[in-house]
């Protein structure tokens, strides 16, 4: 398997590029809508709201929290999960700084 190249690239480019990776599905996206929104901890309530099984829920909090986007807290036998509010504010920074630092015009490009 050949390298990935990774080292080529700075450290924000790496970064936005792993943010995006992780919050790349629509079920990722919702799941993070839906906790910005709640702003607490959600424990099993994310099924319901999403529509979909358990097992793919599961998984996409699973993706989510190795990303460092959410954090969770075992309560009981339910996992409890919100936003990672310190690498929400990093991966924000870096989004916003990302689309500040493009400067485009209503000009025809190609």
């Amino acid at each position: 398997m050949g390298a990935t190249k990774t080292d080529l690239f700075t450290k924000q480019q790496n970064e936005i590029a792993n943010m995006a990776k992780a919050i790349a599905h629509p079920a990722r996206i919702a799941i993070l809508q839906y906790l910005v929104k709640k702003n607490a901890c959600v424990c099993g309530d994310l099924v319901e709201e999403l529509g979909l099984a358990q097992a793919t829920t599961s998984q996409h909090l699973k993706e989510l929290k190795n990303a460092g986007i959410i954090q969770g807290a075992i309560e009981g036998v339910s996992v409890c999960y919100c936003i990672n509010p310190k690498i929400w504010k990093r991966y924000k920074e870096l989004f916003n700084s990302f689309f500040k630092d493009v400067q485009l015009t209503d000009a025809e490009c190609c």
